[in-house]
């Protein structure tokens, strides 16, 4: 699933793509956006700016018009030269936004919709986001205390609880917990101050470190790969996520994994780093 550093990072390269240019082709194969394009066309508009907030991105045109997605499990937007090869057939291809310069292509996007300012200010999902993590504002020891009211879930699904804070995901609620010698089955209730401070710390930590951008300007499409761990070797990038029964990088004890919440996602963690007693 892409996690809030990924639509972070391709808000950013569709923006430095797209932002100030006037559409020249809108082409998709999704109904709900089909409407609006026959009674309204996005062709001629001008895209104002692309953004994201926690894992949803925000597409702006002229004329009011949001275009929301969210990436889901498969998702992707992909950005193209004119007369570039796609790198996905186009059987998985959703929506095409063309400029003179660039062809945006979202594959496999599960949720899409055109808003409005009015009737975004009303969505139920973006109503209820907490703090992104990436965001400028973002404060740690707020998102500790926001942390906090979710006592009577384990550590583990209270962070990937959209609501507390936006843009967790499953890597780097592993990692996270992994940092924070926080076992991710304890409850949230009965983790110290500290420990909850040091969760939504190494959040913003985590997830910046994944969207540092050294240039100024141009196209970025990142390629590299998620890590934690700042080492160079690519096999050696995350702590635990991913490395079921391979022995701790910090001990030496086998990794475990099992399935955690309602949504069963696979939880990674150290038994000895992390222990389940506080």
């Amino acid at each position: 699933m892409a996690e809030g550093d990924t639509i972070f990072r391709a808000a950013r390269t569709l923006n430095r793509a797209l932002a100030g240019q006037t559409v020249t082709r809108f082409d998709t194969v999704l109904p709900q956006l089909s409407r609006i394009d026959q009674d309204s066309p996005i062709a001629g508009r001008t895209v104002l700016s692309v953004e994201s907030q926690g894992k949803w991105m925000l597409m702006r045109f002229s004329g009011d018009l949001i275009l929301l997605t969210h990436m889901r499990m498969n998702g992707s937007w992909h950005i193209y030269r004119p007369g570039e090869a796609w790198r996905r057939g186009r059987q998985h291809m959703r929506v095409v936004i063309e400029t003179k310069d660039y062809i945006a292509v979202g594959f496999d996007i599960p949720v899409a919709e055109f808003h409005d300012s009015a009737s975004l200010a009303r969505h139920p999902s973006l109503i209820r986001l907490g703090p992104d993590v990436l965001g400028e504002a973002f404060d740690p020891a707020e998102a500790a205390k926001r942390l906090r009211e979710f006592v009577d879930l384990p550590v583990g699904e209270a962070l990937l609880r959209q609501s507390m804070v936006a843009g967790i995901g499953n890597v780097f609620k592993s990692e996270i917990c992994f940092a924070c010698g926080v076992n991710p089955f304890r409850m949230v209730s009965s983790l110290t101050d500290t420990e909850l401070l040091c969760l939504t710390t190494r959040a913003q930590e985590y997830l910046r470190a994944n969207v540092t951008d050294a240039a100024s300007n141009g196209i970025i499409t990142y390629s590299g790969f998620r890590r934690t761990t700042r080492r160079a070797d690519p096999g050696a990038r995350l702590w635990v996520y991913g490395r079921d029964k391979q022995p701790c990088r910090h001990c030496g004890t086998s990794i475990q994994s099992r399935k955690q919440g309602a949504a069963a996602r696979v939880t990674f963690w150290c038994p000895r780093c992390q222990p389940l007693s506080s």
